[in-house]
């Protein structure tokens, strides 16, 4: 498998460390607000990636972060923590905070068929393993304490700066030095490992007893210290978007490797931003879509999953309602073809062996993936397997192979359960057809459409599908 490695901006060959297993660390959410479908792609993409390496054969053992504390609004540690913000917001407690919006993103997650990580870990429940990891850090001279935080020394590693290709002379120019909230930091570059409980955060919530008194912890030194506990000090993978790249995921970098003397990551997978019609997201644009928002507009979950597979999780991806749809017609295209594949005695078929054209489609798909993740390809190659002349058999058992990496949970689809409501209303319409009363039959047919199902005449009889879009 090939992969690319922003750390070398290549395509490289995927060896792991300790093969067949995997190591992977995944930047969780910030539990401030509302996971959006930008977020949505970002985990997708990372779920995809962990299923492709559980497709070909790799142990993978997945590690995520859930940031409660310690998060500022501003890069360079300007700013207020973005889990005070959302209490002050909506009137709750931080605590409340983060358990309501993590209890948000799984709901996504879930919704969208990512596997869950192996192991979640929050970061207030870590905060004894970040102290030990400064106290390294301090004790192998890369920190300094002012009266307000103690600061990782960025001159002090002279690789700053390899993740993004940034020189540390040009990271410095690129900070605004007038927000810069503590005149004893050194540089701007400079981040915060912890915060002391004083000047703007004396009456911060969230604290905890350190050698250097209250306080709670940077946002950037809770993936390493968490990384470390849970995959050791060098891991296979570490993902996130590729926003986290000039600075958190530099940060990561720098504190570790200073702490270990190791390298910390193989290899790092990051993925593009998404836009919502060609604007980025924002409350402000009323472009600001949830999970909530997916479903309101009849877009069932699992069919903008299929929408993210169908572009490369490298390049940009504009999502408009018009793509949404289409995804979803798309989908609902698929189900039916499944179900007309499956048949009755799906669960008792067996496929004694598969026909050359059958293993073509299916190493059509690996390549596919196994070059980078070519999620868009790998769509093709299904497409193409089902409009070719293979066996039903073979196709049945190709799309349920194929979706251990597209996660469309194709198995579980199942015939609509309608309302007996809605068939008498069918057969009445049936009636009315039958006898020319079309003006009945129309008026039917629009009770039955404003109950949500769709009515397809066939002859002398008639199919009933619920309708999952306007």
């Amino acid at each position: 498998m090939k992969l690319y490695n922003t750390l070398t901006r290549k395509i490289e060959e995927f060896i792991p460390l300790n093969p067949p297993s995997v190591t992977f660390y995944t930047c969780g959410p910030t539990v401030y607000d509302f996971t959006h479908i930008g977020h949505m792609r970002t985990y997708t993409n990372n779920d995809v990636l962990k299923r492709v390496l559980t497709y070909l054969g790799y142990k993978v053992n997945h590690v995520m972060n859930v940031t409660d504390v310690g998060h500022l609004t501003g890069d360079d540690d300007s700013g207020e923590d973005k889990m005070e913000k959302g209490a002050k917001k909506y009137g709750k407690t931080v605590w409340d905070v983060a358990k309501f919006y993590t209890e948000f993103f799984f709901k996504t997650t879930d919704a969208l068929n990512i596997i869950r990580p192996n192991i979640v870990c929050n970061a207030t429940e870590h905060v004894e393993e970040m102290i030990r990891l400064i106290e390294k850090l301090k004790q192998n001279g890369f920190v300094y304490e002012t009266k307000g935080a103690l600061y990782f020394n960025v001159k002090k590693f002279k690789n700053y700066g390899k993740l993004s290709g940034q020189k540390l002379e040009e990271k410095i120019q690129a900070v605004r030095t007038e927000v810069n909230v503590d005149e004893d930091k050194k540089h701007p570059a400079d981040f915060a490992l912890w915060f002391k409980r004083v000047g703007r955060f004396a009456d911060h919530t969230m604290y905890w007893t350190s050698p250097w008194g209250e306080g709670f912890p940077g946002w950037h030194i809770e993936c390493s210290a968490m990384s470390m506990k849970y995959l050791g000090d060098t891991i296979d993978i570490h993902s996130g978007g590729i926003d986290h790249v000039p600075i958190h995921h530099e940060n990561e970098i720098a504190q570790s490797e200073a702490a270990t003397g190791k390298p910390f990551v193989k290899y790092w997978f990051h993925n593009n931003f998404l836009t919502v019609d060609g604007q980025k997201m924002s409350k402000s644009l009323g472009n600001f879509y949830t999970i909530d928002d997916i479903e309101k507009n009849k877009i069932d979950p699992i069919s903008l999953r299929l929408l993210f597979l169908q572009s490369h999780y490298r390049q940009p991806l504009n999502f408009t309602w018009q793509s949404a749809r289409g995804s979803l017609e798309a989908f609902n295209r698929l189900k039916e073809i499944v179900l007309g594949l499956k048949g009755p005695n799906s669960s008792t078929r067996k496929l004694a062996k598969l026909s050359n054209k059958a293993i073509v489609f299916q190493q059509q798909f690996k390549a596919a993936l196994e070059n980078d993740l070519q999620t868009p390809q790998a769509v093709a190659v299904m497409w193409d397997m089902i409009k070719s002349d293979i066996s039903n058999d073979e196709k049945y058992f190709l799309l349920l192979d194929f979706d251990k990496v597209f996660g469309l949970n194709l198995i579980d689809i199942t015939e609509e359960k309608i309302d007996a409501n809605i068939i008498i209303l069918a057969e009445r319409r049936l009636k009315a057809r039958k006898k020319r009363d079309f003006d009945a039959s129309d008026r039917l047919r629009i009770k039955i459409e404003k109950a949500g199902f769709k009515i397809e005449d066939k002859g002398d009889s008639y199919t009933i599908k619920k309708q999952l879009n306007d």
